[in-house]
């Protein structure tokens, strides 16, 4: 991931043995890591089983927060796709039953968005 694009707050894919090594205490039993994504300070994978989103905060980014949303508790989510000129495209996730987007996520154009589409659909339509 570039620089330019970790300041404009884009995601970047994250190799999968990586994140296993980083996060793989917050996995259960069979659970698998099938993408994952990180921005300057925050990560998030999608499992066979969830999404699991990893939020650094405060200034040195020793509090951390981790969020896990279940697929069936996704009631819909969209893409958009970047353009000619775009530098990022971008992820809406809705949970539940909530009129706006729970959660927004830029990726920049390293990142093939169809690949999470795909995932979301598999999980949240199968």
């Amino acid at each position: 991931m570039g620089l330019f694009s970790a300041l404009m707050g884009n995601a970047g894919a994250v190799d999968k043995d990586t994140l296993v090594k980083d996060y793989g205490q917050l996995l259960i039993t069979n659970e698998i890591v099938e993408l994952g994504f990180k921005l300057i300070r925050d990560t998030f994978i999608f499992t066979n089983k969830r999404l699991i989103l990893i939020e650094k905060q405060g200034l040195t980014g020793s509090k951390i927060e981790y969020k896990s949303i279940t697929y069936k508790s996704i009631s819909r989510f969209s893409i958009e796709t970047a353009g000619t000129f775009d530098l990022e495209a971008e992820l809406k996730i809705w949970v539940s039953s909530e009129a706006n987007p729970s959660i927004t996520k830029q990726f920049n154009k390293s990142v093939n968005v169809y690949d999470v589409q795909n995932v979301l659909a598999h999980h949240v339509l199968g």
